[in-house]
């Protein structure tokens, strides 16, 4: 084996390097600056090893540190003198790589023995994720899915933290969801406008409606009992002091000031996918209630679909998958979904899964069938079930590029 294994340990600021022999011995530690400097040494100092010790190829790798590491990979990935070595680079699951460090119970936890256990964990060769590079395309489009999927999870949060703060204000109309979408434009505008529950309890009825059917756009099909609802419940909410009220008001505008922003970036990043994927063959907005962005999302994770050997790779690499709980003639029937995987790939497929379930009867059947065969966790169990389904779909479209037809049921 006629390679040098060069385990990295990223940070903001320092890149801590381990050389490691095909053999395992150590050749060199150091560290370099993370920034373009640094990189350049780097480049230097693996190929002045390779000449060194007579070796053809090197094997990179590190682990996945959010955005820490990715200048460093599209510098060695566009290295023309590391190019003629046949750079291997690879991304590491963090949990894995820890889980690897547990078999070498004595060694300290500190950067250079986080190097060494990364460029050992490379010379076994097993916990490895190949990084695909070959087409920035879909690193240009993942850019702006994950940026999508942060936003997204923003707004949940803060729609959390809203519910909340509305119990505090208006106990029983966040009990009673009076509104069918509890962050609609009529029910943003009637927690903004009114500060008490002494005020929206002794509004005039006639007034109220007023302000529910013009706050709405008269799309309430009966304005009147929304508005009769909204007294019922505000009626019986409880009474906070002024003080705290004042307090929970402002809260409460600066949560919708919060959400309507994430709202707005939300649309914007959907614009700027929808631009990007105009560039990269796509086949899966043929499948009816995935849409452009969810099929972005999918396809900004899994790149060239050659680089999977089959669909239950691909589930794998999305955490789709099971673990085995088997001892002798004991087989366990409850288990659970791996911890490793692609995170955001789990995500885009589940949604999209989710979406299915509105235009597709074939996935609504599986659903429905998968949700009854259980008596708890259905709902989870039966959304997991459907995504791993769709992944056999989404490989069989990428592969073979080609469209979908839905099946009659």
């Amino acid at each position: 084996m006629s390679k040098l294994f060069v385990g990295i340990d990223v940070s903001s600021r320092k890149n801590v390097i381990h050389f490691m022999q095909p053999d395992g011995s150590k050749y060199s530690s150091f560290s370099v600056d993370n920034n373009f400097n640094g990189a350049k040494l780097l480049v230097r100092s693996i190929i002045a090893a390779l000449v060194k010790l007579k070796l053809q190829s090197v094997v990179i790798g590190l682990e996945s540190t959010s955005v820490y590491g990715d200048n460093l990979i599209f510098f060695l990935r566009e290295s023309s003198e590391l190019a003629k070595f046949q750079p291997d680079i690879h991304i590491l699951n963090p949990k894995q790589v820890k889980k690897f460090k547990d078999a070498y119970p004595d060694l300290p936890k500190n950067d250079p023995v986080d190097a060494y256990i990364i460029a050992d964990a490379l010379r076994f060769g097993r916990i490895t994720n190949k990084l695909y590079t070959d087409d920035y395309r879909y690193q240009a489009l993942k850019t702006l899915t994950r940026a999508r999927f942060f936003a997204v999870q923003n707004l949940t949060k803060e729609k959390q933290r809203f519910m909340n703060y509305l119990f505090l204000k208006f106990s029983s109309l966040a009990q009673d969801k009076v509104f069918s979408d509890s962050f609609g434009a009529s029910a943003l505008s009637l927690y903004a406008e009114f500060d008490s529950v002494e005020e929206l309890a002794a509004m005039n009825l006639n007034e109220l409606t007023d302000f529910i059917r013009k706050t709405g756009k008269n799309r309430f099909p009966d304005p009147d009992a929304v508005a009769k609802a909204i007294q019922t419940a505000v009626r019986s909410s409880y009474r906070l002091p002024k003080t705290i009220v004042d307090s929970v008001n402002q809260v409460l505008a600066l949560s919708i000031i919060s959400m309507r922003s994430l709202k707005a970036q939300i649309k914007s990043f959907d614009k700027a996918i929808e631009l990007q994927l105009q560039s990269i063959p796509n086949t899966l907005t043929s499948v009816k209630g995935i849409g452009l962005v969810f099929s972005a999302g999918i396809i900004a994770e899994v790149g060239d679909i050659k680089r999977f050997s089959s669909q239950a790779s691909l589930a794998k690499y999305a955490g789709l998958v099971w673990t085995q709980h088997q001892s002798g003639n004991y087989q366990a029937q409850n288990t659970r979904l791996i911890n490793s995987g692609n995170r955001f790939l789990k995500y885009y497929l589940t949604e999209a899964a989710y979406s299915l379930l509105r235009c597709d009867a074939e996935f609504k059947r599986y659903y429905s069938l998968k949700k009854s065969e259980v008596n708890r966790g259905q709902v989870k169990r039966a959304l997991a079930l459907t995504a791993r389904k769709l992944v056999r779909l989404v490989f069989a479209l990428l592969k073979d590029n080609k469209l979908y037809i839905a099946p009659e049921v």
